[in-house]
C-alpha cells in the first residue's frame, strides 16, 4: 500500500513535470524548429505511433497476468510466463523492423505532395532512427511491465523523472546549438534506451527475476492471446483518433496544418495526463479486488469517489481553458497556431467524460472484460474515418477536429455509460447526479470569468499566470465550500497541513 500511495503521489509529480516541460520547452522548441519543421517531426512521430499497434495488447496483458499468477501461482509459473512474453516481444520487434523498412521505402510516395525534397530526406531519416528505437523498445519494455505488476512504483517514477529532467535539459541544449529535429529524435531515442537498460537491470538484481523457456502454459497462452486481441482493438481506436489526423492532413494540407492539429494534440496528452496518474497504479489492485473480494457495491463506490477527486482537477483545468484558453495558445505557441484553441477545447470538453470515469477502463482490464468496449470503439472509429479524411478536405484541422470529437462523444459519453450501468452494475444515475450537483459552483464560476475575461488586454505571460492564479484560487475555494464531500475536503485539508495551511473543516 505504501508503494501504491508513493507510486501515486509520484505519478502527480511527473505529471506536474510533464505539464512544465510541455508548457516551458514546447513553445522554445517551436520557436526553434519553425513551424514547417516542427509539422514535419509531428507528422513523421504519429505515422510511427502505428507501428506501436504491434504490441497487440501484450503491455496491459504482461501486468495483469503477472499480477493474478503471484497472487494464485509458483514462481516457476511466473519465471515462465515472463518467457513466454519476452519471446513474443522478439517477434513483435522484428516484425517492427520489417513494417519501418516498408514505411521507409514510400515516404516519397505518400508525402510527395505536400513536401520538398529536403522536408522527405528528413522524413526519411527520423523513420530508420524512431522504428530502430521501437525495435528495441518492444522486448525490453517487458521488464517495466514486471515492474508495475510488482507494484514496485516508486523505482519507475524516480526513473521517469530523472528522465524527464535530464532529457528536457539535453533538447533544450541541442536547440540552443541549432540543431532540428533530428538530432532530437537522436537524444529522445538514447534516454529511451536508458530506461530499459535501467528496467532491465531493476528486475535483474533487485527483484531477482529469472525466464524460463520451456514448457509454456498453453492454455494460459491461449486465454493472453485472447484479452490481448482486445486491448488490441482498444489500440487501434486510439491511434485512429490521436493520429490519423496528423496523416490525413498531411497528406491533404502540408506541415502547417499538422502543426496547429499536433499543438492541440500536445495540449491534449496534458490534459490525459492528470486524469490518469491515480488509474495506472491502480490496475495491480483491481485485479485482486476482481479476482478474491471486491462486491459489485465496492468497486462500483470506488468508481463513483475516484471520479469525483478526478473532476476536481479536471473540471478546473476545463473551466481555465474556457476563460484564459484564447489567450494562452496566443502567448504561449504564437500568432500562427491560433486555430489550435478551438480544437484543444473540443477535445478538452468531450474528453471530461472518459478521463473522470478512466478507473471504469481499470476495472474492465482487471475482470477481464474489455471485449465490448474495443468492438465498440472500433466500429465508431472507423465510420469517424471517412468523416475525417472528407472534413479535413474541406476545412483542415478543425475539420478533422470535428470528426474526431464526434466519435468521442458517441462512444464515450453514449455508448459506454450505457454499457457501465447494464454490464458493469456500476451505478451510472448516482454518478451523474453527484458530477452535476459539483458542477453548478464551478459552472457559474467559468461564465462569470469568461465575461470578464473577454474585456481584459492580456499581453504577457506573466499577467495571464497571475490571472490564472487568481481564478485558480477562486475556483478551488467555490468548490471547497459548495461541492465537495467532507472526506473530500478532508483530502485536501491534509495536503494543505503538509506545507503549513490549516483549513478548518465544517
Amino acid at each position: 500500500m505504501n508503494q501504491v500511495r508513493a507510486g501515486a503521489i509520484l505519478n502527480y509529480v511527473i505529471v506536474v513535470l510533464n505539464v512544465l516541460t510541455g508548457l516551458l520547452y514546447t513553445p522554445y522548441m517551436l520557436r526553434c524548429l519553425g513551424q514547417n519543421e516542427y509539422g514535419l517531426y509531428s507528422l513523421v512521430a504519429s505515422v510511427i505511433a502505428y507501428l506501436t499497434l504491434l504490441d497487440f495488447g501484450f503491455g496491459s496483458s504482461i501486468v495483469r497476468y503477472a499480477a493474478k499468477i503471484k497472487a494464485t501461482g509458483s514462481k516457476d509459473d511466473e519465471w515462465r510466463l515472463y518467457g513466454m512474453f519476452l519471446c513474443g516481444y522478439a517477434i513483435i520487434g522484428i516484425l517492427v523492423t520489417i513494417a519501418g523498412i516498408v514505411l521507409y521505402n514510400n515516404v516519397d510516395r505518400m508525402f510527395d505532395q505536400t513536401m520538398t525534397s529536403d522536408e522527405l530526406w528528413q522524413a526519411r531519416v527520423m523513420v530508420l532512427l524512431m522504428v530502430g528505437n521501437l525495435a528495441v523498445t518492444f522486448p525490453f519494455s517487458l521488464f517495466g511491465s514486471i515492474i508495475s505488476a510488482y507494484e514496485r512504483f516508486v523505482f519507475q517514477r524516480i526513473v521517469n523523472i530523472s528522465r524527464i529532467l535530464l532529457s528536457t535539459a539535453v533538447l533544450v541544449g541541442v536547440l540552443y546549438l541549432g540543431y532540428k529535429a533530428i538530432a532530437l529524435v537522436i537524444v529522445q531515442t538514447i534516454f529511451s534506451l536508458a530506461t530499459l537498460l535501467a528496467n532491465f537491470l531493476y528486475c535483474r538484481y533487485k527483484l531477482k527475476i529469472r525466464l524460463l523457456f520451456r514448457n509454456f502454459n498453453v492454455p494460459l497462452l491461449r486465454e493472453i492471446m485472447v484479452f490481448s486481441w482486445w486491448n488490441f482493438l482498444g489500440a487501434i481506436v486510439d491511434r485512429i483518433y490521436w493520429s490519423t489526423g496528423q496523416f490525413i492532413l498531411g497528406i491533404y494540407s502540408g506541415p502547417v496544418a499538422v502543426a496547429v492539429f499536433s499543438v492541440a494534440i500536445t495540449l491534449m496528452n496534458l490534459y490525459m495526463s492528470m486524469s490518469t496518474s491515480v488509474s495506472s497504479v491502480l490496475l495491480p489492485r483491481m485485479t485482486v479486488m476482481a479476482t478474491r473480494d471486491g462486491s459489485d457495491k465496492d468497486i462500483s463506490e470506488l468508481f463513483i469517489r475516484t471520479g469525483r477527486l478526478q473532476f476536481c482537477l479536471m473540471g478546473l483545468i476545463l473551466s481555465g481553458f474556457v476563460v484564459f484558453g484564447d489567450a494562452f495558445i496566443g502567448l504561449w505557441a504564437g500568432p500562427g497556431y491560433s486555430g489550435s484553441f478551438v480544437i484543444t477545447l473540443m477535445f478538452f470538453a468531450v474528453l471530461l467524460c472518459p478521463l473522470i470515469q478512466n478507473v471504469g477502463l481499470t476495472i474492465m482490464v482487471a475482470r477481464g472484460q474489455i471485449k465490448f468496449r474495443s468492438v465498440s470503439y472500433l466500429c465508431i472509429s472507423l465510420l469517424s474515418f471517412p468523416v475525417q479524411v472528407l472534413l479535413a478536405k474541406y476545412y483542415g484541422a478543425i475539420g478533422c477536429a470535428w470528426g474526431v470529437t464526434g466519435a468521442l462523444f458517441v462512444g464515450q459519453w453514449v455508448v459506454m455509460n450505457i454499457y457501465y450501468y447494464k454490464r458493469q452494475h456500476l451505478d451510472i444515475p448516482l454518478f451523474w447526479r453527484q458530477i452535476l450537483t459539483m458542477s453548478i459552483g464551478p459552472a457559474c464560476i467559468t461564465l462569470l470569468g469568461f465575461f470578464v475575461v473577454r474585456h481584459l488586454a492580456i499581453e504577457s505571460l506573466y499577467l495571464l499566470g497571475v490571472l490564472i492564479l487568481l481564478y485558480s484560487i477562486i475556483y478551488t475555494l467555490v468548490l471547497f465550500k459548495f461541492s465537495m464531500y467532507p472526506y473530500e475536503r478532508s483530502i485536501v485539508s491534509s495536503l494543505l497541513s503538509r506545507i503549513g495551511i490549516t483549513v478548518k473543516i465544517d
